[in-house]
């Protein structure tokens, strides 16, 4: 180890000096008695890896968390009976296989003053204050969870995780987000300074008496997210000057073939030598879509992700009493720097700036013991995705 060491050193002081080839005599000496003297020193210590441990306080990062996993399932779409008079009457039942989700996850994050409290999780819940920028307490916060689903006969794969802590005045958060219904998964960072506005509702006329004791904080900072070149479209190159597609020659470069030889008629083969259509309708209607759809993915998954660094400003509201609740949030990403990359969104966007911006609300309020409404949702714009969710209802209590 000490040799090893050393020998580092020397290089480095090597690479130093590299600007001037000739190493005299008297410019060596110097650098071999500091080396020497370093090395005397290195030699004092004992170093002895084994004896470093790592003091990590496993029951506290843990405390409150909760693991969980289910299995949900139903059926689906139902049997729908496709008929063809080509042959003769002919029937054909298309059915879709029933819908399930396989659920893994752990989580800790402090619930909010107007979740309910579940006896168990089967991680269908729609926790909207999961995606909120402040949690309810200050400290360390995380989730972690991974989906498989099948939903009307498309299998999914949904991811989120994230970590957050929060303290007076600053918020570190890292959260990895995989929406396959949505086409959407990303790496994100972010490093925000929190700034507490305290008894606002007094500055503000005519604010509301019972939003005042309501909690708000401004943040601003920045934000990286790692993600595939969102806004690249392969099939850009493959677009003619009068706007269409030559999408005959896309597919014969994928392998496709044209049989004109056969007497009958003409005849489509796929890559392996499959006959796919016997007509030119089934092929620009059924054989066609799935070849660029096939292509898009290829190009986009060929591609390595891009790392995009934005500045993002934010806000965070909450007040909890048990007649009415309020929670919103909102984040707003107004400059993203571009490095000029070949696949910068910059490129697919005019070489324009954009907004990408995510916010959330989640209202409640009880009229009297009998009667309460509610609002929660969430949106989510990043790039050319769009994601998001709402519930809203009334409540009558009969007693």
């Amino acid at each position: 180890m000490k040799k090893i060491l050393l020998l580092f050193l020397t290089l480095i002081t090597l690479t130093a000096t590299g600007q001037d080839t000739t190493l005299t005599k008297k410019k060596v000496d110097p650098i071999l008695s500091k080396l020497n003297i370093f090395h005397n020193k290195i030699s004092t210590l004992n170093l002895d890896i084994s004896t470093l441990k790592l003091d990590v306080d496993w029951k506290k990062i843990t405390k409150f968390s909760t693991i969980y996993g289910a299995v949900n399932g139903g059926n689906s779409l139902s049997d729908v009976d496709v008929y063809s008079v080509t042959n003769g009457l002919e029937t054909q039942t298309v059915t879709t296989p029933y819908d399930y989700s396989v659920i893994l996850g752990v989580r800790k994050i402090a619930r909010m003053g107007y979740e309910p409290k579940e006896a168990f999780k089967n991680g269908q819940e729609n926790s909207f204050s999961d995606a909120s920028t402040v949690g309810k307490v200050k400290g360390f916060e995380y989730l972690f969870e991974v989906s498989y689903v099948r939903q009307e006969g498309e299998d999914y794969t949904n991811q989120h995780h994230f970590l957050r802590y929060i303290g007076d005045t600053y918020i570190l958060k890292g959260e990895y987000l995989e929406d396959g219904f949505a086409d959407i998964k990303y790496f994100e960072t972010s490093q925000r300074y929190r700034y507490k506005v305290e008894n606002f509702g007094d500055n503000i006329p005519y604010f509301p008496e019972a939003l005042k004791k309501g909690k708000l904080s401004f943040n601003i900072g920045a934000a990286q997210r790692i993600a595939e070149p969102y806004g690249y479209d392969p099939l850009a190159e493959w677009v003619l000057d009068n706007g269409s597609l030559h999408y005959t020659f896309l597919a014969l470069e994928e392998g496709y073939n044209v049989d004109f030889t056969n007497p009958e008629g003409i005849q489509y083969l796929d890559p392996s030598g499959n006959v796919v259509a016997t007509s030119t309708e089934v092929w620009e209607a059924v054989v066609i879509p799935q070849v660029l759809s096939d292509y898009a993915e290829r190009k986009r998954n060929e591609l390595e992700n891009t790392i995009q660094h934005s500045l993002i400003l934010g806000f965070d509201y909450y007040l909890y009493t048990k007649k009415l609740w309020l929670h919103s949030w909102g984040n707003l990403m107004p400059y993203h720097y571009d490095a000029g990359d070949e696949f910068s969104y910059h490129k697919y966007n005019g070489g324009e700036q954009w907004y990408d911006y995510s916010g959330g609300l989640i209202f409640g309020y009880k009229l009297d013991k009998h009667l309460g409404v509610f609002i929660e949702g969430k949106y989510n714009k990043y790039w050319n995705r769009e994601w998001h969710d709402f519930s809203f209802g009334i409540n009558y209590i009969i007693f």
